[in-house]
């Protein structure tokens, strides 16, 4: 069997940042997430507004280890970070009073990882 490894540059760089940062602060949750980066693409976490809204209180931190789609709504004011977002969940999360960043954004805001709630 053929082993296929990842091939997107920035999909590397940011495992490995996430490694280092680990290395660095001793905050565990960065190297879980890498290790969740590292899985296939088809085994990454896909979320939904609606089970963001579900599951989130207003003012947490969410940290996606995969994609967030716009199935359902929001209405909670929430920071959400994650690999990549839709057009439309992006908007959403926006028109809600929260805010979307990148996780080597939040990396870089939240070095120790405090307070960040991982969804999946």
């Amino acid at each position: 069997m053929k082993r296929i490894f990842k091939t997107d540059p920035n999909l590397l760089a940011l495992i490995d940042d996430l490694k280092a940062k680990e290395r660095e602060t001793g905050a565990a949750i960065w190297r879980d997430i890498a290790k969740r980066l590292e899985k296939p693409r088809r085994n990454w976490a896909e979320l939904n507004l609606s089970r963001l809204d579900r599951n989130a209180e207003a003012g947490d931190v969410v940290l996606v280890p995969g994609k967030v789609l716009a199935a359902g709504s929001i209405s909670k004011k929430v920071t959400v970070a994650a690999y990549s977002f839709s057009e439309k969940a992006e908007t959403a999360i926006a028109a809600a009073g929260g805010k979307t960043m990148s996780i080597a954004d939040l990396m870089a805001e939240n070095p120790k990882g405090s307070g960040v709630r991982i969804m999946r």
